[in-house]
């Protein structure tokens, strides 16, 4: 069990799960918006499943996809962080980088801001050699935030093994980040 890291930003704040979280994030995963690129919506269950996976790889390693909250209102507003993806990907292993934002804070660079606060931890913290992401070729948002987050666009796309073959969805687009490129990024 590792001390779990908490990182702020001007604007936000990367935390560990509370049993608080648990209604907004079942509300976020819920909304057919925010699940757009996704098979399908969770049920509360299934939501708070995924918060207790979040809350417990965190207390293990002391990062993973951390709670993200607004410092100004204190609210819950999704989850952003890294992960070491379940399933083989044709690309493993891995860490990756990703989100899930409630839609009325999408548009703000809340995913920007808190996304190289936490490419700063696998980086610098964590001494990662790359850092993945990948979308749904068609989930241009999500794309937009890896350019954003100065990710690099491989152009390779392969099928993601969790959602079902023949599905709209399966084809997924990967970008990438080597420590070196995010290192002459910073300068």
């Amino acid at each position: 069990m590792f001390e779990p890291l908490e990182l702020s930003t001007p604007r936000l704040r990367l935390r560990q799960w509370r049993p608080a979280d648990r209604e907004p994030f079942a509300a976020l995963n819920a909304d057919p918006k925010v699940m757009e690129y996704f098979p399908a919506t969770l049920t509360r269950a299934e939501s708070d499943a995924l918060a207790d996976r979040c809350q417990t790889l965190i207390a293990e390693r002391g990062w993973g996809f951390w709670a993200l909250d607004r410092t100004d209102t204190q609210e819950f507003i999704g989850f952003l962080g890294l992960h070491i993806p379940v399933p083989e990907l044709p690309f493993s292993p891995c860490v990756e980088i990703g989100w899930r934002l409630a839609v009325r804070h999408w548009g703000q660079g809340f995913a920007t801001e808190a996304g190289r606060a936490a490419l700063r931890v696998g980086f610098e913290r964590l001494a990662l050699p790359e850092i993945v992401s990948f979308a749904v070729v068609g989930n241009r948002r999500s794309r937009a935030v890896m350019e954003r987050l100065g990710m690099r666009d491989t152009t390779e796309t392969f099928d993601h093994p969790k959602v079902p073959q023949g599905h709209k969805l399966r084809q997924h687009c990967l970008y990438r980040l080597t420590r070196e490129q995010w290192e002459d990024s910073a300068l």
